[in-house]
């Protein structure tokens, strides 16, 4: 696999434009002159995450002893959690509550750097370790892509109003439920096999 190829896998993986509906939702409680910062915020830790993980994944896992079929199916379930809150939003009891504004969950993680990236990147890495700063770069070229689109997000939101985000925030908790269930299933096949 080259660099490029490596890009558009991890890109597709990372799904900005499906994101999109998910940070709108968990900007909400968040004022929105400071929305960007939050974004940008949340956009490092991400990073930071990924590139922790490209380097150190392996020994890591090592040292906890935790398989990568663990990343997919804790990863699944958290997804689902996300989702249902994206399908069913809380009731206006619930809603009433003070919200306060996202830190590393859910948008930093799981959403930009989710189990599927990160299990990619450990993939990747274990099968070709001489590699390693060709997937350094493919991870830079796709985050800042992913990095560009959700910067956009509030804009995106402007253009879409209120009904309109909630009906997108809706189909993407469904696509989000599949794609939770698929990764949980996934971990499931994976560690059967070993």
């Amino acid at each position: 696999m080259d660099t490029l190829s490596a890009t558009l896998l991890l890109l597709t993986i990372m799904d900005p434009l499906g994101n999109v509906a998910t940070f709108v939702s968990g900007l909400r409680p968040v004022p929105p002159e400071r929305r960007l910062r939050v974004i940008a915020r949340e956009l490092v830790i991400a990073l930071v995450i990924l590139v922790v993980f490209l380097f150190a994944g392996p020994w890591l896992l090592g040292l906890l002893h935790l398989k990568q079929e663990a990343l997919f199916i804790s990863g699944g379930i958290v997804l689902f959690l996300i989702a249902l809150k994206m399908i069913f939003p809380p009731s206006r009891h619930e809603s009433d509550e003070p919200q306060i504004e996202p830190f590393i969950v859910p948008l930093a993680t799981p959403m930009i750097a989710g189990p599927s990236v990160l299990a990619t990147l450990l993939v990747l890495v274990s099968t070709q370790p001489e590699q390693l700063w060709r997937w350094f770069a493919a991870l830079l070229i796709a985050w800042s892509i992913t990095a560009a689109v959700l910067l956009s997000a509030p804009a995106i939101a402007r253009v879409l109003k209120d009904k309109g985000s909630l009906a997108v925030e809706r189909l993407m908790g469904m696509l989000l439920v599949m794609v939770a269930v698929q990764m949980f299933l996934n971990g499931i096949e994976h560690y059967l096999k070993h």
